[in-house]
């Protein structure tokens, strides 16, 4: 008796032959064989080449008429995906005559990693006499041996509930196609040229970060003034009922300087933030010009060295036994980031960390440690030493102390209804290992106005003195995609991953029509997004609601509560709601002012002693307040444009005087490409293709060496070698990056 065994990928294989003793042999006293998959095998036709004959036209053509689709026309039929036939050949030649069959695909909580194996078997007609699955958190060699010999036996494929959920998902996901063509053919109908992909997720994105968009364009700020009191150490004091003023010389001056009295004294602790799943690293790691879709693939590479955990896990804690099989490592860890191990005085699980549920733990490091961060960044780049070293500090942090201050409250003497509160730093605690704040953009974090919370490492003074405040509402906080992952996170809308990866599609610059545009830390619509957003009102598919649904459908299908056909049955119906309100909404397109509108906003200011009206937008940013300060001061402002294609470029200028068509203008004028340093001098990009410069290596890019690397990522996601410099190729653009292939 065989059994044939066949992981995601060829990196599985690998580490799966290592723990049993090759690709094939015996283990446990069982002979065995292992073919891998590469990932998805196979995939959905065309809606069209899966319908009778008869219905070919009315699934081919996007016409509002021809929809809402009936998922009981489609066969649902499968065809193998590019290049990937030579992997299925050898997959069936392998697993052809065994006579049980083992699915050691990835386990995640999608489904998604049973489906890929179940979808090879049936495509591929084998037939054994056993089907079996293996459980398994991580590659290490004892996680796999241990896998192998208590796998399960599957009855039958078809009952199989990995698949049967990660199918119903890849049906409403197909489904969902409808919906672009929906908000497609509405768009267009305006004379919008653009292709609106809709879906799940996409849609929540779009929703929420044009909602919230709105909300901070049209903040408008309502100060107030009001008599509180400041001690010599900063701490505030304050009334709530001490009257406010709109007007600052309305405020009477009825106060003068009290002595301070400290009430009490108590002693809070906060503990470490939580392990980070995939969405929050890359949310920290965007700020440093780390795009999602490059955290994505170096990650993978990562796990598949076994340096970190599984990526696409759903679980915020590990379990004790993750736990203990880091501890021995912990030392080698803090010292190849940086931390000193004398910080790490909590060796002992912490409940709040580690807990007895879960599969493959949170993220965190792997077991195969390395040298030294140089050594991580010799193997995968600049962005896999920055994933490593949060990652690896994220989880020292919990070993750590807590961090304690002293919370100090008192009153003043002479007026006892003015209070205040010292909050004063007595152990740094984790935050010595891990901030996760530490950094982080705060200009759109007014203070609070009801406060008079102070941090202080003085604590409370002795004297306070009177002083007109100045508070206002809070301005929404601008959109981030650390922001965004937030609030998905706190909605419950989608898992780490999935995040990740759709927000890596949506803010693509090698797509024609992405949704969302990245400026720095700051995340806005792109033209197509501004369309979707104000299309998606009202809708089932903009309901940030719909993928909870969607997933308590997959746990009912999964349980054999429910079956696919029925849920996808109500799918007809919510299309054909959305086209109405879409249609309606559409209506509106020409006349509603939207966010980033088509018509461009202006700015007046003083410019070389004369008043100019200029446009706030280039190339699709928006200047900030302080970029128009700039400006209007004669200064040369740098920044991320982006291109019609959507390609984003670096780019730097000032106001100048212009002429159009016979019309002089005054206008943001190029002056070059790239970003400069202090002096002045054009320095490289972060990243080309994928690849993230070091240092060292950006020093040489400017000084005229070329830089050779084999880790550069095509568009269509092909890794390749070549040699770059960073030079000049058309006189008057600025130098760029040129490659040379070798």
């Amino acid at each position: 008796m065989v059994v044939g065994i066949l992981t995601e990928k060829p990196s599985a294989a690998r580490n799966l032959a290592a723990a049993l003793g090759g690709m094939s042999g015996r283990f446990n006293g069982e002979e065995y064989v292992i073919a891998h998959a590469r990932g998805h095998l196979y995939e959905f036709v065309d809606p069209h080449r899966m319908v009778a004959p008869e219905a070919v036209q009315r699934y081919q053509k996007w016409d509002l008429v021809n929809l809402p689709w009936d998922p009981q026309d489609f066969t649902w039929q499968l065809e193998t995906i590019k290049d990937a036939e030579p992997v299925a050949r050898e997959v069936k030649q392998t697993l052809g005559r065994c006579d049980e069959l083992v699915i050691a695909t990835d386990v995640d909580p999608s489904g998604e990693g049973g489906m890929i194996a179940v979808n090879a078997f049936r495509e591929l007609h084998l037939s054994p006499s056993t089907w079996s699955r293996m459980y398994f958190t991580d590659e290490a060699a004892s996680s796999l041996q241990k896998a192998f010999v208590a796998r399960r036996r599957i009855p039958s494929l078809e009952q199989f509930d990995e698949y049967r959920k990660a199918l119903y998902r890849s049906q409403f996901d197909f489904l969902s196609m409808q919906w672009t063509r929906c908000a497609t053919v509405l768009a267009r109908a305006t004379g919008r040229d653009v292709v609106l992909r809709q879906g799940r997720l996409k849609s929540a994105m779009v929703t929420l970060v044009g909602d919230q968009l709105r909300a901070h364009l049209e903040y408008v700020k309502r100060p107030f003034f009001q008599n509180r009191f400041r001690d010599e150490n900063g701490v505030m004091y304050a009334w709530a009922d001490e009257p406010r003023f709109d007007d600052k010389a309305q405020v009477p001056h009825r106060y003068s300087a009290s002595a301070v009295v400290a009430d009490t004294s108590t002693t809070r602790r906060t503990t470490p933030p939580k392990l980070l799943d995939l969405a929050a690293l890359s949310a920290l790691l965007v700020g440093k010009d780390i795009k999602a879709k490059t955290v994505l693939e170096v990650y993978q590479r990562m796990y598949e060295a076994q340096v970190v955990s599984y990526p696409r896990t759903e679980d915020k804690t590990i379990t004790p036994e993750q736990f203990a099989e880091l501890a021995p490592l912990v030392d080698r860890i803090a010292s190849i980031v940086g931390v000193d191990a004398r910080l790490l005085t909590r060796r002992d699980p912490r409940p709040t960390h580690v807990k007895a549920e879960g599969a493959h733990g949170a993220n965190r490091p792997g077991p195969n440690v390395p040298a030294s961060l140089a050594e991580v960044e010799q193997r995968f780049g600049g962005a896999g030493r920055l994933i490593y070293e949060t990652l690896a500090k994220n989880f020292l942090a919990m070993l750590a102390d807590d961090y304690v201050y002293e919370q100090q409250k008192g009153h003043l003497h002479d007026y006892p209804e003015f209070t205040g509160i010292a909050n004063v730093p007595r152990n740094a605690g984790w935050k010595a290992v891990f901030d996760p704040d530490a950094g982080q953009d705060d200009s759109d974090k007014d203070p609070d106005a009801e406060s008079a919370e102070s941090d202080s490492t003085a604590g409370l003074g002795r004297i306070a003195e009177p002083f007109v405040f100045e508070g206002a509402n809070k301005r929404p906080e601008h959109p981030s995609m650390r922001w965004l992952m937030k609030q998905l996170e706190k909605r419950d809308v989608g898992t780490g991953a999935t995040r990740t990866s759709t927000y890596s599609e949506v803010t693509s610059t090698s797509t024609k029509h992405p949704l969302l545009i990245e400026k720095g830390r700051k995340l806005g619509l792109a033209p197509a997004g501004v369309v979707s957003w104000r299309l998606l009102p009202g809708t089932r598919i903009g309901d940030l609601a719909l993928t909870e649904r969607i997933y308590a459908d997959m746990r009912d299908i999964a349980d054999g509560a429910a079956t696919a056909e029925d849920r996808l049955a109500v799918v007809a119906g919510w299309v054909r709601e959305d086209i109405a309100v879409m249609a309606k909404n559409a209506a509106a397109l020409g006349r509603k002012e939207g966010v980033e509108s088509t018509s461009r906003e202006k700015v007046t200011g003083t410019w070389r002693d004369r008043e100019v009206t200029f446009s706030r937008e280039w190339g699709g940013h928006r200047f900030t307040d302080d970029e128009v300060h700039c400006l209007l001061a004669g200064e040369t402002i740098e920044f991320q444009a982006r291109s019609q294609q959507g390609q984003v470029y670096d780019v730097y200028g000032a106001l100048a005087d212009q002429e159009h068509n016979g019309r002089a203008y005054v206008g943001f004028a190029k002056q070059g490409f790239g970003r400069r340093d202090s002096d002045g001098q054009s320095l490289p990009p972060r990243q080309w293709c994928s690849h993230v410069f070091t240092d060292a290596e950006i020093q040489r890019l400017v000084a005229g060496s070329a830089i050779e690397a084999s880790d550069f990522v095509s568009k269509r996601g092909k890794r390749f070698r070549c040699r770059v410099w960073f030079k000049e190729t058309t006189p008057g653009e600025g130098r760029k990056i040129v490659p040379e292939f070798v």
